[in-house]
Parts: C-alpha cells; structure tokens; sequence
C-alpha cells in the first residue's frame, strides 16, 4: 500500500481563511517548545514575546511603526502574487527606494523647501519601480525567471548601499561609521509625538490598503490578473496579456518597496545606513500569504508579524535570547502556512498495490 497526493475537487474555503489561524497556532506550540528546550519557562517567554511589548505607548507606537512598511509591501507584492508573478525581490526594491529618497534629501539644493518631502517620496517610488522594472522586462521579454533575477538584484542593491555608505556618501563626521549625515529638517517625516517615532509614513500605508483593495477587488483590471494567476489560458483566451501581468505585478511591488524605504530614511532612521531594514522586503512576503493576499486580511498578517520583530527585540533585551529568534518565528509561521496551504487544495490517498 502506498500514498498518492490527488488534487481535491473543491478545496475549502474555510480552511483557506482557517488556515493561517492554524499555522498561527502550531508556531506558538512549537515556539513553547523550543523555549523550553533553551531552558525558560514557555508561558513566561511567550507572555514577554507577544503580550509584554504592548502594554505601554512606547511600545503600542512601535508595534504600529514597523507593521507599516510590512503591510505596504505586501499589499505591492500580492497584486503580483495575485497574478502568479513573483517578486521575492522587494528588500532590494527598499533598499534603492532609500538609496533615491536619501539622495534627494542630502543634495537638493534648498533643505527647507516645501518641495522635498513630495519629491522624495517620488524618488523613492520611481527608483523601486525602476529596479522591479529589470525583472520585468526580463521575464516579458526573455521568458527569465524573475524569483532568481528579484533575489540577486537584492544582494546587488546591498552592495550598492554598502559602497555608498562606506565612500562618497559617509559622513564626514560620522566618527568612521558607515552612514551618511542625517537628512535635513524638511526631508524629515515628524513624529506625531517627539515622546515616540511614530510618524505620517503610517497614512501611506492606510492609503496603499485601501487602494490595493479598490484595484484586486472592485476594478477590472485587478479582475483580469486574478484570473490570468488562477486560469491563464483563460486570460490569454479573453486578450489579457501575460506580460501585462508581469509588468503590473513587479511594478507594484516596486512602488509599495520604494515608498517604504523612503519613509524610513526619512522617519524613524533620519539617515542611510546599512540597517536600513530589517528584512522588512522578505518578511512582507509572508505577511501577503498570511493574508491570503487580500488587503485587509495583510493588515492583520502586518500586525502579527510586527509583533514578531517588537518581542524578539524585547527577549533579546530582557531574556538574552538570540536576534535570530524572530527569524525562527517567521519561518516556523511560514512552513505551517505552507503545509496548511497544501492540505486545502490537495489530499493523501492510500493506493493498494496489486498483488
């Protein structure tokens, strides 16, 4: 007797919302397992992970300052996740956006003009659409598979900000650090509350929210990439293009990435430097799936995985327990999301073997 994988008939669409409930679930069953393994008590360490880092502002601000740019860039990312197009690539994406944003900041010529913010802002989304741009036209024009050209563009965009923050961007004054001078008053986003860092980057956000539901969900086009990723014979049948496709997903991607690294040049960080994410471009990728790629199921896989870097943050501090540990969550989270994935849309089946 052997197992035989069949594609279900009709997968669930229960399951399809349950699932990332349950994959929630099963990584806090194996976070409680792997605490006790290191020794702590799991109840505790996950209380310091997940509860303790919400009960002051400080920590409320924080939670909302870094699920913004995760829900920014995955609302980019599932437009073209929606279509089958694949963009892993959206941290290198942040990284050129901040890299455009930050040269605008730094060298326009009149530091307090009105001007600054907006064209920074500009910047950053056209220099994100413009390295999204080289895997699209690859993959439009050359068949490419833009998974790899994403993701090795993001090591180059890396090394990119590297050079510039060792050499002709370091600031002078910088005490040899690799960073550049903090950006002017007027390229800075203001904190609503100089007790906290949390800023306007966060109506950016709400804005991309509701815009990538208004295009996936109420829009025509948004219809036709749906379509062209669940039937693309039936796209190509209708007229839609599959380059079209290709070109609408990398480019939004793109934009959100962008904007995002903009506003944290401009926010929390006030100047470039080689930390300028956190992994924020990768992370958004499981914060799009979480979100079963709908717009506001991403807010609350935003939220969630927000608060996956505040409490390893916190641990880290409080417990010494290793930076990777965030990473570890993630990865957990992800594997189960696959695996409950799997499971909605097929099936194991016992097979006897014939005698």
């Amino acid at each position: 007797m052997r197992l035989r994988i069949e594609q279900r008939p009709e997968p669930s669409s229960l399951m399809r919302v349950g699932a990332p409930v349950v994959a929630t679930v099963l990584t806090l069953i194996v976070g409680s397992i792997f605490f006790a393994a290191l020794g702590h008590d799991p109840l505790a360490t996950l209380h310091a992970f997940f509860v303790a880092p919400l009960n002051s502002m400080n920590g409320l601000s924080e939670w909302l300052l870094k699920a913004s740019p995760l829900i920014l860039i995955a609302c980019g990312l599932a437009v073209g996740f929606r279509a089958n197009v694949w963009n892993i690539g959206a941290e290198g994406q942040l990284i050129i956006g901040a890299i455009a944003a930050s040269g605008v900041g730094l060298f326009w010529p009149d530091p307090e003009s009105m001007l600054l913010l907006p064209l920074m802002f500009l910047a950053g989304m056209a220099a994100g659409m413009a390295w999204a741009a080289i895997p699209a036209f690859l993959r439009a024009r050359m068949n490419t598979n833009e998974i790899l050209v994403t993701l090795m563009l993001t090591y180059v965009a890396t090394l990119l900000l590297s050079w510039l923050v060792h050499g002709p961007w370091r600031d002078p004054a910088g005490f040899n650090y690799p960073q550049t001078a903090l950006l002017p008053v007027g390229a800075m986003l203001e904190p609503f509350d100089y007790s906290y860092r949390l800023n306007p980057s966060v109506f950016i956000t709400m804005v991309a929210v509701v815009a990538m539901w208004l295009f996936t969900d109420r829009s025509f086009l948004g219809y036709k990439m749906s379509v062209s990723g669940a039937a693309p014979l039936a796209a190509r049948y209708a007229g839609f293009r599959e380059s079209a496709a290709v070109w609408i997903g990398l480019l939004a991607g793109g934009a959100a990435a962008g904007v995002a690294g903009m506003a944290e040049a401009a926010g929390p960080l006030g100047q470039l430097s080689p930390q300028i994410s956190p992994g924020y471009g990768f992370a958004a990728i499981i914060v799009a799936f979480v979100g079963r790629l709908n717009a506001f199921g991403i807010v609350l896989g935003g939220l969630l995985m927000s608060l996956l870097f505040l409490g390893g943050e916190g641990v880290q501090m409080t417990l010494g327990l290793p930076s990777a540990l965030t990473r570890i969550f993630q990865g957990v989270l992800l594997f189960f999301l696959l695996a409950a994935d799997f499971f909605i849309f097929y099936r194991l089946r016992r097979v006897r073997e014939k005698a």
